[in-house]
């Protein structure tokens, strides 16, 4: 029997998680409906985040918490990729959105976001207590994490941030680090060019990706502020995939959702070629090969299965050999 790649390339490891190229955020439940109905129309190509920080008025967290639930459990909610934002650790109600959403939505949130965090003592707090809340709800799997990197602290231990059990992304937040810097780093820093110019915004974008990345999660990359011009959008996205490493980028409005997801997908003739080197490595009992004059093993394997997998998270028409051998009745 052919085994399949994950169970061969990273035995006794972690395999690196395989997410969506976008990460979709919406606050009020208009949007939210909005963008389900576009995630039915375009497939799991990219994630929803409800977010009850931003979107949740003053007093009425508990109330925009339940609207998340009714969401999340909803028939709309087609493909499972729907996770929602929480409060900041020194928010009152921060707890009690744990409590709303697990409570209420735990089998089917995809994850949970946590915000500003102050250090990494803050993200394992939070996280403890999200294991609580599941452990008293029941519930039997373990909801993976999202930690939004934006002050200086969050920074300074981006490492140690990644390395919490459960984190699956960490998450660049640049407006509030632009902020957090007291007028220091100019306003232009949060929009294109100058994000991926000022020195300090580029050491904290290349700090965070080299973190995610060194411990196994997945770095996404702020927003980008145009909404309208497509070509700025994609631009934005391909700056951050090429230049930072960045596999994941937050949308805001439903415009950027494509552009990110073109420019977070592999180039073709290379998916054609990983496609070409799985099957032949699959047939060699995934043993040591040789492509094109060129001499492959697991190494490459690795290498070539994670851009096989972004391929198909970004919605590319894959080979048909490598679809019906690796991706048989997974979906989309």
């Amino acid at each position: 029997m052919s085994l399949h790649p994950a169970q061969v390339l990273f035995a006794g490891e972690k395999p690196f998680p395989a997410l969506p190229a976008v990460d979709h955020y919406a606050g009020a439940e208009k949007l939210m409906m909005k963008a389900l109905k576009l995630q039915q129309e375009l497939g799991p190509v990219f994630d929803l985040t409800c977010d009850c920080e931003d979107g949740a008025q003053a007093g009425a967290e508990a109330e925009h918490a339940r609207m998340v639930v009714e969401v999340v459990n909803g028939a709309e909610n087609h493909f499972g990729r729907v996770g929602a934002r929480i409060h900041d650790i020194t928010h009152p109600h921060w707890q009690h959105d744990l409590e709303i959403l697990v409570g209420g939505a735990g089998r089917r949130l995809a994850f949970i976001t946590i915000p500003k965090v102050r250090a990494a003592a803050d993200a394992a707090e939070q996280i403890r207590a999200l294991r609580r809340v599941e452990a008293a709800c029941g519930l039997e799997r373990a909801l993976p994490v999202h930690v939004l990197i934006e002050t200086h602290g969050a920074l300074r231990e981006a490492w140690e941030i990644a390395a919490l059990d459960g984190v699956e992304s960490i998450d660049f937040g640049l407006m509030d680090f632009v902020s957090g810097h007291h007028g220091a780093i100019p306003g232009s820093a949060m929009k294109s060019p100058g994000q991926f110019e000022h020195p300090l915004v580029v050491r904290a974008k290349a700090d965070i990706a080299a973190a995610a990345l060194a411990n196994g999660v997945v770095p996404s990359h702020n927003v980008t502020t145009e909404l309208q011009d497509v070509a700025v959008i994609r631009h934005d996205a391909e700056r951050a995939r090429r230049e930072f490493g960045y596999l994941r980028m937050w949308s805001i409005h439903p415009n950027q959702i494509l552009p990110i997801i073109a420019a977070m997908q592999p180039d073709f003739s290379e998916v054609e070629e990983a496609a070409a080197i799985l099957c032949a490595a699959q047939d060699n009992a995934w043993g040591p090969i040789r492509h094109q004059g060129r001499l492959h093993d697991r190494a490459s394997y690795r290498y070539y299965w994670e851009l096989l997998q972004r391929a198909r998270n970004t919605g590319m028409e894959l080979p048909g050999e490598s679809r019906l051998r690796f991706f048989a009745g997974a979906g989309h």
